[in-house]
């Protein structure tokens, strides 16, 4: 049995395999054909990976740099079979995350802290923000923690209503405001009533328009200001939420985002049915910021923590 299959739970393991069904099944199509009659890794097979990789929205830049692992490997060792590509590309991308992925998971854990731990999550509309906001706090809630939801996305009614939906299903509170109210006002209330309530952590939906640049820098930093006023180190995570489904418009996303706000932490939904599930490994490299959790399914239990090895080893349907 592989050594990474030994560390997780079969179900969760499942879960993850059927996730990236589409995604694997699309890479090892393409990787297939680019050996096909070939024995040994040369610079056309070469080539052929990093269409293979670019076409798997992996990104250009992070495809360069596994191609050129790749090629000083073989340089290294002279003769590289193309039977173990499959090894050496899943050595070199878990490798490769080893980068931005301080150990196996990256799980937002709270500090022993006396206030409540704020998280503001950000990401344009439809990417899954709301449903992710649920799913952590489901997450939280089950491990013992006092959570407060903060629906701060005030241009949209139905954003306050799935939060709301999700707050009852959860057994949370959530703190609202009328539909075009002022987001760093409601953001204030819920950090008040956090504090009131002892709370162990906060969850703060924000708006996600990407038409003014100046305009949701403007917005995310008032929040962040207002917030502060309340506890002076929120929030203590800013998490971005990408849909993985838009594979290279992610990129365009998490560029505008983190121009416009300090993300410290990721999250990818909808991998599954999905066959784009690259992008994690691209935007994990691109913008140095740690993958955290990725969807793989619409259970509340498929917002998974991201865990690296487990990652690679299911995107490279490892066998037994």
């Amino acid at each position: 049995m592989s050594l990474f299959k030994k560390l997780f739970s079969t179900e969760k393991k499942e879960t993850l395999d059927k996730g990236l069904e589409k995604s694997k099944t699309t890479f090892f199509s393409k990787l297939s054909k680019a050996v096909v009659g070939k024995s040994r890794v040369d610079d056309e097979v070469l080539d052929q990976l990093e269409e293979v990789l670019v076409t798997s929205d992996v990104g250009v830049d992070t495809t360069l740099k596994i191609i050129e692992r790749i090629e000083a490997r073989v340089a290294r060792d002279k003769y590289v079979g193309t039977e173990e590509l499959d090894r050496i590309l899943r050595e070199e991308i878990a490798g490769l995350l080893s980068e931005t992925q301080t150990g196996a998971e990256t799980e937002i854990h709270l500090p022993e802290i006396s206030e409540p731990y704020v998280i503001m999550v950000v990401g344009v509309n439809g990417v899954g923000k709301t449903t992710t906001i649920g799913k952590l706090a489901h997450k939280f809630k089950s491990k013992g923690k006092k959570v407060v939801i903060g629906a701060a996305d005030t241009f949209r009614a139905a954003a306050i209503d799935q939060l709301q939906v999700w707050a009852d299903r959860v057994g949370v509170p959530l703190v609202k405001q009328q539909m075009g109210s002022d987001p760093a006002s409601v953001a204030f209330d819920t950090l008040s009533s956090a504090v009131t309530q002892q709370a162990d952590v906060v969850l703060i939906d924000t708006a996600g328009r990407l038409h003014n640049k100046v305009n949701l820098m403007n917005e995310l930093s008032k929040v962040k200001r207002v917030m502060q006023k309340v506890i002076p180190q929120a929030p203590h995570e800013v998490l971005l939420v990408l849909d993985g489904s838009t594979g290279q418009n992610a990129f365009e996303q998490a560029r505008q985002f983190t121009k416009a706000t300090e993300v410290s932490s990721l999250a990818v939904t909808k991998l599954d049915g999905t066959a784009k599930g690259g992008v994690v490994i691209g935007i994990s490299d691109q913008f140095r910021i740690p993958v955290k959790y990725i969807g793989v399914g619409e259970g509340i239990e498929d917002l998974q923590v991201f865990n690296k090895f487990e990652f690679v080893d299911s995107f490279f349907k490892l066998e037994s």
